[in-house]
């Protein structure tokens, strides 16, 4: 069976396009999150882009419906185009029960199609202390990311534990979101560790989640 969970990053004006080409496309739960850009003023100016407030919309949607958001998005939004946006497809591995499935599939039947067996893109997700960001990607950059985008998050650890590896659990955090081909995440993931990780001022803690189906790397993907 294959159910995705798909995340459209673009500037925060488009975000409501967006969520149409959700439910025009079935998709019965749209969420929404708020966050900002990554991108140096130098990137901002080179590739045109006028603001660093991004959107998060996210679906769940099974195989076709994921590749018909896709077509709609490169069609309507032009999201394969630099500087239009991100989208990307993250396989659950397994949903709460039957209730839950029907809720996420808004009632239609599974898609019994084969999940693929290798996944070229990954998505790196850090969590760091509030104001750390910098440090973060400039490891990141180091090892070859592109750009990222934070979400504002707040830790909910134990009071009894407000420390540990030198990682404030009970603080406000950043979640930071990278999309990297797969041959280069381990050196990614490496770098913030060593640079910005557990220990240091940053705190970062990160881990990876394969992508099914990306569009809008076109820059990545022609280097």
């Amino acid at each position: 069976m294959i159910l995705n969970f798909v995340m459209t990053i673009l500037d925060r004006p488009r975000a409501e396009e967006m969520i149409a080409l959700c439910a025009e496309a079935g998709s019965p739960m749209t969420l929404t999150l708020l966050g900002r850009g990554t991108a140096t003023n130098e990137q901002l100016d080179l590739y045109g882009l006028e603001s660093a407030e991004k959107a998060v919309v996210c679906a769940f949607a099974g195989g076709e419906q994921t590749a018909k958001l896709l077509r709609a998005a490169k069609r309507r939004l032009f999201i394969d185009i630099p500087g239009n946006g991100i989208m990307l497809a993250i396989p659950l591995k397994s949903v709460g029960g039957g209730k839950t499935l029907a809720v996420l599939t808004g009632g239609a039947a599974p898609d019994t199609s084969a999940a693929p067996g290798k996944f070229e893109h990954e998505l790196i997700t850090v969590i760091a202390n509030e104001g750390h960001t910098d440090e973060v990607m400039d490891a990141a950059r180091s090892a070859g990311a592109a750009g990222g985008t934070v979400l504002h998050a707040k830790g909910t650890g134990a009071q009894r534990a407000e420390k540990f590896l030198g990682v404030s659990l009970a603080d406000e955090k950043e979640l930071i979101i990278i999309v990297s081909r797969a041959s280069e995440k381990a050196a990614i993931m490496k770098a913030i560790a060593s640079q910005a990780g557990p220990g240091t001022r940053a705190g970062a803690v990160c881990f990876s989640l394969p992508i099914t189906a990306v569009a809008g790397l076109r820059m990545l993907e022609d280097e």
